[in-house]
C-alpha cells in the first residue's frame, strides 16, 4: 500500500495533535502547506513560533499577554471591587465579548478533576487568597463551568473563600448544562452574569 514520504507523514501526525483535527483534516492541510507558496508555510510557522515564544501568563491574573501584567489588569477603568474567576484563559476573551462585565479576572488553570488527577494544588487557588488579602475585592463572581467538575470546584472555592465583607456569587441561568463558557454567545454570557446568584 502507497505511503505519503516521512516528512509528510510527520506534518500529518504533528496536525493530529491540535484539537479537533483528525486524520483528513490533518492531510488536507498538510498536502495545502506543501503544495502551496513557500511563503505560506514560512509565514506560519513564524507566525506559530512568535505566538510561542511571546505569549505567556499574566503574572497576576493568568490571562494570556505579551506584557505582563496583562492590559486587564492595568486597565485603571477596570473595577478593583469585583474578581471573576475562570477555568481557562479563553473564558477571559468569551466574558469580555459580552461586554457585560467590567471588573478583574483571575484564571484558575483548570478546574477540580480528580479523575483526570487535578486537585487543589495544581490550580491557582493560593494565588487567588492572596490577591483576596492584597486588592479591595468585594465580590468573587465564580464563572466555571456548568458541569460536574465546574459545579465541585465552585462550591469548594465558595467554602475556602469564604470570609467576612466577601460575596461570593455564581454566573447563573442563561448557560447550557454541562458545557463550558465558550460554547455560549455573548448575550447569554451577558444575562448569565447579571443573574449571578450568591453561593451558600
Amino acid at each position: 500500500m502507497p505511503e505519503w514520504p516521512e516528512s509528510i507523514k510527520l506534518l500529518i501526525a504533528a496536525l493530529m495533535r491540535l484539537p479537533g483535527v483528525g486524520r483528513r483534516s490533518a492531510e488536507r492541510m498538510a498536502l495545502f502547506l506543501v503544495e502551496s507558496e513557500p511563503e505560506i508555510a514560512r509565514g506560519l510557522a513564524a507566525a506559530i513560533e512568535r505566538a510561542r515564544t511571546a505569549v505567556r501568563a499574566c503574572e497576576r491574573c493568568g490571562s494570556l499577554t505579551e506584557d505582563s501584567p496583562c492590559v486587564f489588569c492595568t486597565d485603571p477603568r477596570r473595577d478593583d471591587s469585583l474578581l471573576c474567576v475562570v477555568e481557562r484563559p479563553k473564558d477571559v476573551l468569551s466574558l469580555e465579548r459580552s461586554g457585560s462585565y467590567r471588573g478583574r479576572y483571575h484564571v484558575l488553570g483548570g478546574r477540580l478533576s480528580p479523575l483526570e488527577g487535578v486537585e487543589v494544588e495544581d490550580l491557582r487557588i493560593q494565588e487567588l487568597e492572596r490577591r483576596l488579602r492584597e486588592e479591595p475585592v468585594q465580590e468573587v463572581i465564580l464563572a466555571l463551568g456548568t458541569d460536574v467538575e465546574g459545579e465541585a470546584t465552585s462550591h469548594y472555592l465558595a467554602k475556602r473563600l469564604a470570609r467576612p465583607g466577601l460575596r461570593i456569587t455564581r454566573i447563573a441561568h442563561g448557560l447550557p448544562a454541562g458545557t463550558g463558557l465558550e460554547y455560549a454567545d455573548e448575550l447569554t454570557l451577558g444575562h448569565a452574569l447579571q443573574g449571578r446568584r450568591e453561593i451558600t
